[in-house]
């Protein structure tokens, strides 16, 4: 039998209607964009990660599985969402014949990836953090008046450029690019210092380490 592939789930109604749905029900409270091209960046991500690291193929397609399912519990709410769209991922998975291994492996990635409790489990956990958290910019704003822009529209309408540059066998860089006529550099921290920490520990899981620049300092 062949395994779940990320192609797979593209093609399935169901998730994509959750994916749709979360999308809508955060930007019914003011969220920026949680939509199909948030996770399939952050599953194409995730992938490259592991993919630069050298893990098995095998690992990779997880990854990518997991980063285009992390945030479907946004279908239900915000507040749990990693917890809850662990749950909804696992009877998807189960549905398509997947082992139940490999399913353990992707809820425990999705349930791990919010900065609020999760900690990385395992290496597409941590893949699937360090991929989520460097999706900043301002494609993701919805609002369309920035003068009621509040701080997260603010800091991602201000950011012009973000990548995540895996360097094998030595560290993890994302690089952002902030127009500060926009927003200060502090603001980034105020709002983002948790999800850094985060990848931070993310990356010494892979066993490297994570690096942020903004506008070409280095700042951790």
């Amino acid at each position: 039998m062949a395994k779940l592939t990320i192609d797979d789930l593209k093609e399935d109604r169901i998730v994509q209607g959750y994916i749709e749905g979360g999308n809508r029900h955060l930007g019914a409270i003011g969220f920026t964009e949680h939509g199909l091209r948030h996770v399939g960046l952050v599953s194409h991500i995730a992938l490259n990660i592991l993919e630069k690291l050298d893990y098995p193929q095998r690992t990779c397609e997880l990854a990518a599985i997991a980063g285009y399912l992390h945030d479907i519990g946004n279908a239900v709410n915000r507040v749990g969402h990693a917890q809850t769209g662990a749950i909804m991922a696992s009877h998807i998975l189960e549905r398509k014949g997947m082992s139940p291994e490999e399913i353990a492996i992707i809820i425990g990635a999705i349930g791990n990836h919010d900065e609020t409790d999760g900690h990385p489990v395992n290496e597409v956990s941590a893949a699937l953090i360090l991929a989520d958290k460097s999706d900043v910019h301002r494609s993701r704003v919805r609002n369309p008046d920035p003068a009621t822009f509040d701080i997260h529209d603010r800091v991602n309408y201000a950011v012009e450029r973000s990548f995540l540059r895996v360097y094998p066998k030595e560290r993890i860089a994302l690089e952002i690019t902030i127009n500060t006529e926009l927003c200060p550099v502090l603001d980034y921290f105020e709002i983002f210092l948790a999800r850094m920490l985060l990848c931070r520990k993310a990356a010494s899981f892979l066993e490297t380490r994570f690096e942020l620049k903004i506008n070409e300092v280095k700042l951790l």
